[in-house]
């Protein structure tokens, strides 16, 4: 089966933020797969049900960022799934805003989230979807620009680029993830401006 991580915070201060675009991600992939109401399981909130033809648990730790390989941990113990089942859905601050960025594999990158991980799991041999929300502008710094709201002129496009991470959520399981690396890895969504000047 494949097990899919969606990486966040709980509790309501952190829900609109970029920083919980994993649990995002989540929440719309069940919602898409009707995969009902989550339980309290593994160390946070759990789905299990059958997506694109596969056998699917969708996992959102509720340890807190920096302990969510805790979680992971946990849920591989006890699911018949191995690390190379896993597929890791999270915000980076690398990857440009409305961009994706699928890998088969890689290190941590700074990510709190996933550092977590790959040491509970003493791996990194497991798929990550990347979310774009890019680096702050200006002077804002790297704490305020994920953990606070997402602005009001960004929510489109940020709402947009977690969608297109449930699409390849749903490619991988279909198809595997060279095709979804081919197909999601060179798509951005556009800017507001951008859209209003193509349709001119």
């Amino acid at each position: 089966m494949y097990l899919i991580v969606g990486l966040g915070n709980p509790g309501a201060n952190y829900k609109s933020t970029l920083h919980n675009a994993g649990f995002q991600a989540c929440d719309r992939f069940a919602e898409r797969h009707r995969l009902g109401t989550p339980s309290k399981k593994f160390l946070g909130r759990f789905w299990r049900g059958r997506a694109a033809g596969e056998d699917v648990g969708v996992l959102k730790p509720e340890t807190y960022m920096n302990l969510s390989g805790n979680s992971v941990s946990e849920a591989l113990r006890y699911l018949p799934a191995e690390i190379d089942d896993v597929v890791v859905v999270f915000d980076d601050m690398d990857t440009p805003e409305g961009r994706l960025r699928i890998r088969k594999l890689g290190g941590h990158g700074g990510h709190n989230g996933l550092r977590s991980i790959v040491e509970c799991l003493g791996s990194s041999d497991f798929a990550r979807i990347r979310i774009g929300v890019g680096r702050p502008k200006g002077t804002r710094d790297a704490t305020s620009h994920l953990l606070n709201k997402v602005r009001k002129g960004e929510r489109g496009r940020f709402s947009e680029t977690v969608d297109m991470a449930v699409e390849a959520l749903d490619e991988i399981l279909a198809n595997g993830i060279d095709l979804a690396m081919n197909r999601y890895n060179a798509r951005s969504i556009a800017l507001e401006g951008e859209k209003e000047e193509d349709g001119k």
